[in-house]
């Protein structure tokens, strides 16, 4: 029988997208909609940490802790060069504590009006931590390099998918097809890693 494996977020694009990514490994991938349900949702960990990385496993211990179960969280957000680094780890919440996608995606454009489109590099960051209950966390990391676009474009992905344009094209993440995407996102590349760690941590158990 497989280990069940909780994805540790909150966020259903992001759990839809870590999901889609694990997808043929020999694990039971599960949501925490099947161990809370909306009507009584777990409160989320209070992501304090100074870094991608130590946001990630904070998730990952919480979930895995609480549910005592393999959790596997990742911590991942956007570092445009212009704005000193920023929305960094706060990419999420940038706009705001109750902030949504698009008021985050205004605000970034309004951080970055006047600067022109050689000024406008950006990278988009993935920690990816998976946890054993009692045991040290297993991390891997993805970054993809790019650019940060005038104006939104495509409806595919979320966060600032539709601002981000990935060194050598010319759509965003946004117009591209999930498909497309992973294999070229910073999940996608942090995912690749820890799908090769799962498959052999299966295979010897």
């Amino acid at each position: 029988m497989a280990e069940i494996l909780l994805i540790g977020s909150g966020n259903r694009g992001k759990a839809a997208e870590l999901a889609g990514l694990l997808e043929g490994l020999p694990w039971e991938v599960r949501c925490l909609a099947d161990y809370a349900p909306a009507a009584a949702p777990v409160p989320p960990p209070v992501e304090d940490g100074l870094t991608f990385e130590e946001n990630a496993v904070k998730k990952a211990a919480y979930f895995s802790e609480v549910f005592w179960v393999a959790c596997l969280a990742d911590d991942s957000g956007l570092v445009v060069d212009a704005i000193g680094g920023a929305p960094g780890i706060y990419s999420a919440r940038y706009a705001g504590e109750a902030a949504d996608d698009k008021a985050n995606n205004a605000k970034l454009l309004a951080e970055l009006d006047g600067v022109a489109e050689g000024e406008r590099t950006a990278r988009f960051v993935c920690y990816a931590a998976f946890v054993r209950p009692g045991e040290p966390p297993h991390v891997e990391n993805g970054v993809a390099e790019g650019r940060i676009g005038f104006k939104p474009r495509g409806t595919g992905g979320f966060g600032y998918d539709p601002l981000f344009i990935p060194e050598g094209y010319t759509r965003t993440f946004g117009e591209m097809a999930p498909a497309e995407k992973k294999l070229i996102s910073h999940r996608g590349r942090a995912l690749q890693k820890m799908r090769a760690y799962l498959a052999k941590l299966a295979v010897r158990e």
